[in-house]
């Protein structure tokens, strides 16, 4: 339907339609950004209407332009509960930029949908959602276009149209049956196209010319930098956390276009620094992680905003599929994941993020930061808003030792070597909490006479693989790798898959094995093996192989 009203629009040339689905064509089967008309991805259901409502806010509260947002829900999709955390998110800030229309046409995929063509109930609950919800019939132009002025005119609440339809309408033997979902019509195509055409009133030429768009203010989201450098000392520590939500504020401060929304957890992230500093650009989406995340890739179509999402780590997993959507539709959104791992301590196995590092991995647009002390956080913030595609930050809970200069310099792609020397004979490598169990590992090593050299990757993904390779081969192989992940898809395994290829190179990892449980922070690393102690004996256990 898309494609074809391209065509009438003039936008592509009808004979293009003839190329739908084909691999040398960027007419896909779902519509994404390879055409240059496309915002987002859509396939995965139930992810428009959070995406639209970003889009929409963005409108209203930081483009505060004059543009319309609309987006075409199914009813069959209308199940996912995203749709209704868009829903209430959409009427909690009145978006009345915002339209919905859902198409009732009864029939789900599979069989017939919930409420099938009950459409009271579905206006019902709309509008005890807080929506302006109007029926229509869905085959009527005259009906929907009333609808949609109408829609213009109201104030203070989102628009939604429910329109009643009938999936092949006017198609003699398929009009309101199952099992044609996708389907072509094979045998069926000559009578069909003689069916539609029959019910063609205006057969056209159309000469449809599109509005020219309102326009609206450029926006310059290039080359953003903390408004101040970090300021930090060595006599105190810091959370993580804590300097991800300091760097924002000053990012907020040196550039109007950086926004950020948590879900209720921002007295936790340090979100709550950036609300006091730029209240207007931040967005609370509540307890609803699908939705806040769906609004921030919205938020970001078509760099009108840098958005940073945070929340608990381990909550993300939730969204994984509009992050993943996110990548198809070559968003630039930054997602900052606190209270990552066992060293969050008495919260427990719920809110410890243990895959985390893995989920982000294997987003293919994806970088991912894992800093270990406060400046490195900052420069990480700084990084992230300047670096295409999704960003991931692990920021931890501990307040953690500063061991990096006010001025030290990041770089995506670039560990940093934070104790070496021309004896070491095991590389280990560690971030954030075991990175300092590695140097407390290896100040007690030293005093027994056996050297070892300490890495803190900075990135995890794109990892840098030369420092590794050169630090394994100046260290006879030997490489020790302590992570508070578990051991699938974590630091252990980018490093393993960085020196694959090399021979003679062997890595011990120490990971968190098994579902943990309530504790303090240092009982936890000690269960689990991958504090200090552990680290002595894993580097005195590779030297005796």
């Amino acid at each position: 339907m898309l494609y074809a009203a391209w065509v009438e629009a003039g936008l592509i040339p009808a004979n293009e339609i003839l190329n739908l689905r084909k691999i040398n064509n960027d007419l896909e089967g779902h519509p994404t950004p390879r055409l240059s008309f496309i915002d987002v991805a859509t396939g995965s259901l139930g992810q428009g209407l959070s995406v639209a409502a970003g889009m929409a806010y963005t409108g209203k509260n930081f483009d505060k332009a004059p543009y319309r947002v609309y987006c075409l829900v199914g009813d069959g999709e209308s199940a996912e509960g995203s749709i209704w955390e868009a829903l209430a998110f959409s009427s909690h800030y009145k978006l009345d930029n915002l339209v919905c229309i859902i198409d009732v046409n009864r029939l789900g995929q599979s069989e017939a949908t919930s409420l099938a063509h009950d459409v009271v109930v579905y206006q019902r609950r709309l509008e005890a959602f807080g929506w302006n919800a109007v029926v229509v019939d869905g085959h009527s132009i005259e009906d929907l276009c009333k609808a949609f002025a109408d829609a213009q005119t109201v104030k203070g609440k989102p628009t939604c149209l429910i329109a009643k339809t009938f999936k092949g309408k006017g198609i003699p033997g398929v009009e309101d049956e199952e099992n044609y979902h996708g389907k072509p019509m094979g045998k069926l195509t000559d009578d069909a196209l003689s069916a539609i055409r029959a019910r063609i009133v205006n057969p056209g030429p159309h000469g449809v010319v599109p509005q020219a768009p309102v326009p609206v203010a450029p926006v310059d989201i290039s080359n953003i930098r903390l408004a101040s450098p970090p300021a930090y000392n060595t006599e105190k520590n810091v959370a993580t956390r804590q300097a991800y939500g300091n760097a924002l504020a000053k990012l907020g401060q040196a550039n109007q276009r950086v926004v950020a929304m948590d879900g209720d957890t921002k007295n936790s992230t340090f979100a709550q620094t950036f609300k006091d500093a730029c209240p207007d650009r931040y967005v609370e989406c509540f307890i609803a992680e699908q939705n806040l995340v769906g609004v921030a890739i919205g938020c970001a179509t078509r760099d009108r905003t840098v958005a940073f999402v945070s929340t608990f780590a381990a909550f993300l997993s939730r969204a994984f599929d509009q992050i993943r959507m996110g990548a198809i539709s070559q968003t630039n959104v930054t997602f900052v994941g606190s209270h990552a791992g066992i060293s969050i301590g008495e919260d427990g196995p719920s809110q410890m993020a243990l895959e985390d590092l893995g989920m982000f991995r294997s987003v293919p647009t994806a970088t991912v930061f894992y800093p270990s002390d406060p400046v490195a956080c900052e420069r990480a913030v700084e990084l992230a808003a300047n670096t295409k595609g999704i960003k991931f930050i692990r920021t931890s809970r501990p307040a953690l030792p500063t061991i990096y200069k006010n001025d030290d310099v990041f770089e995506v792609g670039k560990a940093r070597v934070v104790r070496q020397s021309a004896n070491d004979v095991v590389t280990v490598i560690g971030c954030g909490v075991t990175l300092f169990e590695a140097l407390k590992a290896a100040d007690q090593l030293a005093a027994e006479g056996i050297n070892v050299r300490v890495i803190d990757p900075f990135t995890l993904k794109p990892l840098d693989a030369q420092t590794v390779l050169d630090a394994a081969r100046q260290t006879g192989g030997r490489i020790v790798t302590v992570e508070d992940h578990y051991p699938e898809g974590g630091l252990g395994e980018a490093v393993m898959s960085a020196v694959a290829e090399e021979k003679n190179v062997t890595v011990r990892k120490l990971a968190v094995r098994g579902v943990p449980r309530s504790g303090k922070c240092a009982e936890l690393l000690s269960m689990f093996g991958i504090d200090a102690p552990a680290v002595v004996k894993a580097v005195k256990d590779i030297l005796a192989e």
